[in-house]
């Protein structure tokens, strides 16, 4: 089995004739957030992904497996809740919710797409916009402090959550050195921050369905 542990910025310029001979590699977004994971490529070749911990893939990355090949990466479809609204503050009402709740999300051109979830389905009706079910690929937002999507299982996590940190006392910092006018201790207990990988200790394996969008782990 091929062992992949190297990944290729889609803007990187490889001859285009290279890039099309390259073998697929079609997973949808659950997978290609995954820095350990046992797929199969479109020819039916199984290959082993070891990459480093927070990386995610994107439609068009190319992968370099340990034999010197490469590997393109596709964005499969998958079931997909497409949001839009009768006016822009509705939608941006729907974005804010959804930011809250922590949620992976493409920005369209007035729409949002997120992946199926019966609850924030529900949640979105409420806010007076319109929701629909749809099959295709999904590419959310890249995080804010980093440079991809990040989850709190990721090692990543720790230095997006010290940036976070950072820039928050940078801003409100002063606040605290006031006087309260009452007289108390103020203690605070923080337990520390153990981020981890769910599949460190083997791959999850993943096959695809592209015509149900239905995914195995």
């Amino acid at each position: 089995m091929r062992r992949i542990e190297k990944r290729l910025d889609a803007a990187a310029r490889i001859a285009a004739p290279l890039v099309r001979r390259a073998p697929a590699l079609v997973l949808p977004f659950d997978d290609r957030k995954k820095s350990r994971l046992r797929a199969a490529l479109a020819t039916g070749e199984e290959v082993a992904l070891f990459l480093p911990r927070g990386s995610v893939l994107r439609h068009g990355d190319l992968l370099v497996a340990n034999d010197g090949g490469m590997i393109r990466v596709e964005a499969a479809p998958e079931t997909v809740l497409l949001v839009s609204a009768d006016t822009p503050q509705a939608l941006m009402r729907a974005a804010y919710h959804l930011g809250n709740r922590h949620t992976p999300v493409e920005v369209g051109d007035g729409f949002l797409k997120l992946e199926y979830d019966p609850v924030l389905r529900d949640m979105l009706l409420r806010l007076d916009v319109h929701v629909a079910e749809a099959l295709m690929p999904f590419e959310p937002e890249a995080g804010a402090y980093g440079g991809g999507h990040k989850h709190g299982h990721d090692e990543t996590f720790a230095e997006d959550y010290a940036l976070a940190q950072q820039v928050f006392h940078e801003r409100h910092g002063h606040d605290h050195s006031h006087d309260h006018g009452h007289d108390h201790p103020h203690t605070h207990s923080h337990d520390p921050v153990h981020p981890h990988d769910g599949d460190c200790c083997g791959l999850a394996s993943s096959t695809h369905d592209g015509k149900s969008g239905k995914h195995d782990h």
